[in-house]
């Protein structure tokens, strides 16, 4: 401390300093004077009537431990879901694997988004316009990936990498159509490097569910799953 500090600092701040000093460097104090831990009195926060020490550090641990408690639950939830998800695309791995067509993986594609993973509004966009893949539903658009519509992805499909957020209007009408459908939030999935093979399209009413901090990780290993399923 300068001496600038020392002559605006007041005597009682000094002490304080020096006293706090003092039992952190000897932390075995109360446990030499114990009779002095338990007459201490600390006024209580909310104006009542006074508390001892020791109440005041229960008090300060409960809060704590509540706090700890807490995280600790909010931990197991993420747990939780992440089991969820990993049995769920365990479950669409193993189907995945016993279809010996392209057009049977497709459908156990749409089955399990709509089905086991809750899908609002799944699309799958394949870059094979020559392809005999049934595209007559709202789930599968058969297109070339130089076609005027995939313009509006470009910057995705350049990336190669899964995103999460809302979509542009012109994305929006390619994917979900022009009317009113229900869509807050939306997640691409590249299918192949550089999106080759196509992308997946999951829309969700949520606004918040495919948010732009939400873990990739799960999107882009079902994604790894489609691309080698329609690729074999």
């Amino acid at each position: 401390m300068n001496t600038l500090e020392q002559a605006e600092s007041s005597p009682v701040e000094n002490s304080d300093v020096a006293i706090a000093e003092y039992l952190l460097a000897h932390p075995d104090f109360f446990l030499r004077n114990g009779e002095l831990l338990a007459s201490l009195q600390l006024p209580h926060r909310t104006g009542g009537s006074a508390i001892s020490l020791i109440e005041r550090q229960v008090s300060v641990l409960r809060a704590r431990n509540e706090q700890i408690e807490g995280k600790l639950r909010d931990f197991m939830q993420v747990a939780q879901g992440n089991d969820d998800i990993a049995n769920k695309i365990h479950a669409l791995a193993v189907q995945l694997m016993h279809s010996a067509e392209r057009s049977a993986a497709i459908k156990i594609v749409e089955t399990h988004l709509r089905t086991t993973f809750n899908a609002d509004q799944p699309v799958l966009v394949l870059f094979d316009a020559d392809g005999d893949d049934d595209d007559s539903g709202r789930f599968l658009r058969r297109i070339r990936r130089d076609h005027p519509s995939m313009q509006p992805f470009k910057t995705f499909l350049q990336g190669g990498t899964a995103r999460c957020g809302t979509v542009r209007d012109a994305q929006r009408n390619f994917l979900f159509g022009a009317d009113d459908v229900e869509v807050g939030s939306v997640a691409l999935i590249p299918l192949g490097k550089k999106a080759q093979v196509g992308f997946l399209a999951i829309g969700s009413r949520d606004p918040d569910h495919f948010h732009p901090g939400k873990s990739i990780d799960f999107l882009t290993r079902i994604g790894d799953l489609v691309a080698a399923a329609l690729t074999r």
